[in-house]
């Protein structure tokens, strides 16, 4: 209790302070893209991070936002995307008898596909953006208001339940809901369900980015069941970070959350379009950074960063001596003349002094569109040629960029202010139709639009509704 009351004591300090500094707490450990390998497309989370899920229709358009479902109205549950499933390895062939050897049994049967798991993350559908000029206050107050309720003993653990449930597991799940303010206070107690119960349950899988479903089972139940200590050290944590942070908020801006995996476009300080996003892994942090966005660079080429080049590249070329040439890379010299990969001694760090870059077109691990965002960490957003990727629900994947589905249309908003080449707007289809010349080109923004990346594990908007995600990075450490 001590504890908590030096961390409330920092907070109430923290809350005071004048905003001036830039945002802290995650250092970009690597400001590469993605190896030019794509990655799988199931991957094995680490245990803190949501589970891989299903993949979904492969779709180029934002969510559609919405006002979120209130704790007393129901809302409805999106039906899960189609599910795919992993082929399974094909049955071996029968040997081939003798000639006296009985006659060839029939093959066996392949085992049915294994049904791959329900996906439980979901888009938020929030109008309000994760971050906004007051969110850094109403954050450090959040916080405060969680240390209380860990220092009363927290909430009661709940088990799985569905609508129709009844008895004393439903009356712990009551309890549970009413402490965070996702149930009203008059519905705290009984032992059978309700509908407001279940619209409980939905707000509460809203808060925290789960698909709203209404029922306490899986990712839903993992969070419910996170100690309310871990919860504070979230918000006081991510308050942390945001401690100092000089963002220049206007009539137009984007945010990424890390740790949502998403991309808020904001105009007149309502979402205007949501895409979800593939950020850095474990191993690879994405920086929290302030920046401008001036440029969409259509058919870009990707220059390869050092560490690919030592980590990634040099090894494939000691085994795969034509792997760059099946990558279309090209070895610059300082001269810009391109050098036989032959002449390279892939024995040692010597492909580390040239210039390694990717040929523009479908294959370039940036995609066809790079969003230009010049900052110290040499990091931006851009398209992928993985775009299967985008359907897991784990989905930090790649070396310290963010790729974005529906990045076509976040292109047309960011340059929506700028002629076209008709001199209309631009639009989707006009981007499309300028990346199917194959030349490169760089589309200069009228205005450049504030770009800022952030890590929120823990946060709370105007209204003082307060989310979670998961800290996949594992840097919450304020209040422990």
């Amino acid at each position: 209790m001590a504890n908590m009351r030096r961390a409330n004591h920092w907070i109430g300090v923290l809350a005071a302070a004048a905003l001036g500094a830039a945002p802290s707490g995650v250092s970009a450990q690597s400001a590469e893209t993605s190896p030019l390998s794509p990655a799988p497309s199931a991957q094995t989370p680490p245990a803190a991070a949501p589970a891989p899920a299903a993949p979904a229709p492969a779709a180029q358009t934002p969510a559609p936002v919405a006002p979120p479902a209130a704790p007393s109205t129901p809302a409805p549950a999106a039906p899960a995307p189609a599910a795919q499933t992993p082929t399974p390895p094909p049955a071996e062939p029968a040997p081939v008898p003798a000639a006296s050897a009985a006659p060839t049994p029939a093959p066996k049967k392949p085992k049915p596909k294994p049904a791959a798991p329900a996906r439980e993350m979901a888009l938020s559908d929030d109008p309000t953006p994760v971050l906004q000029p007051e969110t850094f206050f109403a954050t450090a107050k959040a916080s405060e208001r969680y240390a209380a309720i860990a220092d009363a003993g927290g909430w009661p653990t709940v088990s799985a339940l569905s609508p129709g449930a009844k008895g004393a597991e439903v009356a712990a799940l009551r309890k549970r809901l009413a402490i965070e303010g996702d149930l009203a206070g008059a519905e705290a107690n009984g032992a059978g369900w309700s509908p407001a119960l279940t619209a409980a349950v939905k707000h509460f899988q809203f808060r925290n980015g789960l698909r709203q479903t209404g029922v306490v089972a899986g990712a839903t139940l993992r969070a419910l069941n996170v100690p309310a200590r871990t919860r504070f050290k979230q918000l006081a944590s991510s308050a942390n970070r945001l401690a100092g942070m000089n963002f220049p908020f206007g009539e137009k801006y984007v945010v990424v959350n890390l740790p949502s995996t998403a991309v808020d476009a904001v105009e007149y300080g309502h979402v205007a379009h949501r895409y979800t996003a593939i950020v850095g892994g474990p191993e690879h942090h994405s920086p929290q950074i302030s920046a401008k966005i001036v440029a969409i660079n259509l058919n870009p080429t990707w220059t390869v960063p050092e560490s690919i080049i030592k980590n990634e590249i040099i090894p494939k070329m000691r085994s795969q001596p034509n792997y760059l040439s099946r990558a279309r890379i090209r070895i610059l010299n300082n001269k810009g003349q391109e050098v036989n990969p032959g002449a390279i001694n892939w024995n040692s760090d010597q492909a580390k002094n040239f210039t390694l870059r990717q040929d523009s077109g479908a294959g370039n691990s940036l995609g066809l569109i790079r969003i230009a965002m010049p900052n110290p960490d040499a990091v931006y957003m851009h398209d992928t040629p993985s775009r299967n990727l985008f359907a897991n629900d784990y989905r930090f994947l790649s070396h310290g960029c963010v790729r974005v589905q529906g990045v076509y249309d976040l292109a047309a908003w960011l340059l929506r202010e700028s002629p076209a080449p008709n001199g209309g707007v631009w639009t989707g289809d006009i981007i499309q139709q300028r990346i199917a010349s194959g030349a490169r080109e760089d589309i200069k923004l009228i205005a450049p639009v504030p770009v800022i990346w952030v890590y929120m594990t823990g946060w709370a908007s105007a209204d003082g509704v307060v989310h979670f995600r998961d800290d996949v990075y594992n840097v919450d450490n304020v209040g422990g």
